[in-house]
């Protein structure tokens, strides 16, 4: 959320961003009714006031014994009153309908960020290793968890339906082991790590920013009027929701939880395998800062950072990509993702993704500080996904394949795996 008189400021601004979000521009919509929110306003407070008035009136005039004034002047009172009746109801409508449109204004974005129509328009930053080249006929991972008895994809759909899956044996070990090793990661950089709620209310998702936009994306329970999370970020932003923290420190949060997402929109793409499915498992970072950019901007490098020591530790290539403006999400000021190599698809796949908010979420949450000055400011907000499973075993399988079929574990996960090295048939 923004304020109202950034809105006013930058009305053009703003209309060219949420043209080039692909969002709906409720701008024009929001600042007229806001004018006639604010007229109205103005008339409620001044009969508000002259009510007072009379009321005081009355009460000289009777002690004065004046009771034909005191009668005069309760009539006049009553005509404000009937006025006031009139009047504040349209009020109240006014002030839901701007709350209501105040939701639709999308974040500006960083002058850095790139401007595309979609992830196409992605500009890439670096790249970090080197894909293999296999001198067999490598396997998908589907192929190679079915072989080795990893992953069972038909029971799932069987228990489930489409886009759900089993994970067995060494397959559930390495998709736990991951996550255990991003935590250990985060722990050792001074995360507070939580195990969080996944069932949340409708403004737990409203004050971090995902809803209303994101509600085909989320599993409703309308039966508890409850929702299920599709990242721990809304959990994590709820945590400190309404309240002043202490900014001497940047906030580090992190949280290990199961997601759920319908993926409505992707019908055709992605169906075989694990990279777009309805339940999976994430490392969630959450960084809370004070309201300045140069050191948000820090925070976004630093947890950026870690994602990418995670990917090195895995020994998996892959890129950062800076994320255009068509596909970004309405809260996000500016975003970097990470994919990974991905040999099945030939290409680099989403596995992480990084983004600065500035204070368009604590907003919202209404999460402040006191600056130095003592002033209440907002916070800065910050996210990235440490890890999310099961999509980093698609190229952990896949990259770390070899000839005999087995798959190569890297040390930093064999901890994890019962001391593990490899994945095969009798290992």
């Amino acid at each position: 959320m923004l304020d109202i008189r950034f809105i006013q400021e930058n009305r053009e601004r703003l209309k060219l961003t949420a043209n080039q979000k692909g969002l709906p521009d409720s701008i024009d919509e929001l600042l007229e009714v806001d004018e006639q929110r604010r007229r109205q306003l103005a008339d409620v407070e001044r009969l508000r006031q002259e009510r007072n008035r009379l009321s005081e009136q009355v009460s000289a005039q009777m002690r004065a014994g004046a009771r034909e004034e005191a009668e005069r002047t309760k009539t006049e009172a009553k005509r404000v009153g009937t006025m006031l009746a009139d009047l504040e109801p349209q009020l109240e409508v006014l002030e839901s309908r701007c709350k209501e449109l105040m939701l639709y204004v999308p974040n500006v974005v960083s002058p850095d960020t790139p401007v595309g129509a979609s992830d196409a328009d992605n500009v890439e930053l670096k790249r970090v290793g080197t894909p293999p080249v296999f001198d067999f006929e490598p396997l998908d991972h589907v192929a190679i968890g079915e072989s080795l008895g990893l992953i069972d994809m038909q029971r799932g759909v069987k228990a489930a339906g489409s886009r759900n899956y089993y994970l067995l044996g060494a397959g559930l070990h390495l998709h736990r082991a991951v996550q255990q090793l991003a935590v250990d990661l985060l722990v050792r950089k001074g995360f507070t790590v939580m195990d969080v709620p996944m069932l949340v209310r409708e403004d737990t998702l409203t004050s971090a920013g995902f809803f209303p936009g994101g509600r085909e994306q989320t599993f409703e329970l309308p039966a508890d009027d409850k929702w299920l999370v599709g990242t721990s970020e809304a959990s994590l932003v709820a945590y400190y929701a309404g309240e002043i923290v202490d900014m001497s420190q940047p906030i580090r949060l992190a949280a290990v939880s199961n997601c759920f997402r319908r993926e409505i929109g992707s019908a055709g793409r992605d169906v075989r395998g694990l990279y777009r499915v309805h339940q999976f498992a994430k490392v969630e970072q959450v960084v809370l800062c004070q309201g300045d950019a140069e050191q948000s901007e820090q925070m976004l490098q630093e947890i950026t950072r870690n994602a990418e020591e995670l990917l090195a530790l895995l020994e998996l290539p892959y890129r950062v990509v800076a994320v255009c403006t068509g596909d970004m999400s309405q809260k996000n000021y500016k975003q970097y993702d990470i994919e990974t190599w991905m040999p099945s698809r030939g290409s680099y796949g989403e596995t992480h993704s990084s983004s600065n908010l500035h204070d368009f979420q604590a907003r919202r949450a209404g999460i402040r500080y006191r600056d130095e000055d003592g002033k209440l400011r907002y916070c800065h907000t910050l996210n990235n996904t440490a890890v999310a499973s099961p999509r980093i075993l698609i190229p952990l399988l896949e990259n770390h394949q070899r000839e005999d079929g087995t798959v190569y574990i890297p040390p930093a996960l064999r901890p994890y795996m019962y001391g593990m090295d490899a994945i095969g048939p009798g290992l």
